[in-house]
């Protein structure tokens, strides 16, 4: 009976099937006898209308939609909980085909939080749409887990269990797309969620590929800004490949090698001096700046000196400062400075001619908000009896 059961199962989704080109897609039906046409088809039904169920591609005929559903064009993710925060903020915990869990949130954006956020790269553009709409940004994870091991961050408990395919972040993005009240529009994606971007870039570069292709989704590179905890060989890769279009925001978080060492363990592979170089060979276009993120902690990297040094470390280099006063994480040892003391902090960089803000707290009251976005216990568990991660 049990064999029987496992073999009427659906299959498993064909992760590399839905992280398709339209140009593979067509090489993959000529191989199954299908005309190329029906290869747009499929990558619009998947891409652009965010619908992974073969057999609701009623454009295709029974026969391909039925081979389709058996060679896995299924979601690749799955919804397993939505938490709504007081403020609008959504956080979707999606569940993956092979058990593990990622989270991303969905962020509606006061003008504030626009001036302040990494994914206003498009500030200095000419942009007079009427703010009839509430913009919204969608904060994306590329990674089960992550390797970086940040002191402050509860992405990185349980380490890295395994890197997302395209087709898994870019379903992130198509089912938070459907979450949206009447009113909102998606305008903005931030690689910022669980995992490190440029660990994983191969994939990463893929789903930014199938986001902006103009017969999916068709996302402009100014609206999408990646995060790097500074891995230099990425910087420089996603420099080369989308010449600069794409936002670079870099989680800083020290003004020296001592501190940055002492609270990201990166840094001795990637140590500043060499972070400096790769961000000042950045290719940026004109008018558009890097956002450098940092997190205020108490008593480690808030002092006044701190910020003084940070004024020089960033001179010459066409930045946004976003101070992020330390978000709650559970079994930190680390905590926010006091109110005054990020004003403070901050007062200094304006007044060395910086822009600088501070960042809004979003979705806190439901572990959404940076730095926050977590494993549960659970998976903590699964990740210490399969200790071997891939990206």
């Amino acid at each position: 009976m049990a064999e029987t059961e496992a073999s009427s199962a659906p299959p498993k989704p064909n992760l590399e099937a839905l992280g398709r080109t339209p140009e593979e897609w067509e090489a993959a039906l000529v191989a199954l006898g299908e005309p190329k046409y029906r290869a747009r088809q499929i990558f619009r039904w998947i891409q652009r209308r965010g619908v992974f169920d073969a057999e609701a591609m009623s454009d295709l005929a029974r026969p391909l939609r039925e081979r389709l559903a058996g060679q896995g064009v299924r979601s690749p993710v799955e919804a397993r909980e939505i938490k709504r925060s007081s403020d609008g903020t959504r956080k979707l915990l999606l569940g993956l085909s092979d058990g593990g869990r990622v989270e991303c949130v969905l962020i509606p954006m006061t003008r504030i939080d626009s001036d302040a956020d990494a994914s206003s790269a498009v500030e200095d553009e000419d942009d007079e749409e009427p703010d009839v709409r509430t913009r919204v940004t969608l904060c994306v994870s590329t990674q089960f887990g992550c390797a970086m091991g940040c002191k402050f961050c509860a992405s990185g408990r349980a380490g890295l269990f395994r890197g997302l395919k395209s087709a898994e972040i870019v379903a992130q993005v198509l089912m938070s797309r459907a979450e949206l009240d009447a009113s909102e529009d998606l305008k903005n994606l931030v690689f910022m969620g669980m995992g490190e971007p440029l660990h994983h870039y191969d994939e990463t570069a893929r789903a930014l590929r199938l986001l902006m292709h103009p017969e999916g989704l068709g996302m402009s590179p100014r609206r999408i800004t990646v995060s790097t905890v500074g891995l230099v060989p990425g910087i420089k890769r996603l420099g080369a490949d989308f010449e600069g279009k794409i936002g670079l925001a870099v989680s800083l978080h020290a003004p020296n090698d001592a501190i940055r060492s002492q609270i990201m363990p990166m840094n001795d592979r990637y140590p500043i001096a060499e972070l400096m170089a790769a961000l000042h060979a950045y290719p940026l276009p004109r008018r558009r700046r890097i956002t450098i993120e940092y997190t205020l902690i108490d008593g480690v990297n808030d002092a006044a000196e701190h910020a003084r040094e940070l004024s020089q470390l960033l001179r010459g280099l066409p930045v946004k400062i976003n101070l992020i006063p330390m978000n709650p994480v559970h079994g930190s040892e680390f905590c926010a400075p006091k109110p005054e003391q990020v004003t403070r902090f901050q007062n200094i960089l304006a007044d060395a001619g910086y822009s600088c803000f501070v960042r809004t707290r979003r979705g806190d009251e439901v572990d959404a908000a940076c730095g926050q976005l977590a494993l549960s216990d659970e998976l903590i568990a699964l990740k210490r009896s399969k200790p071997r991660a891939s990206t």
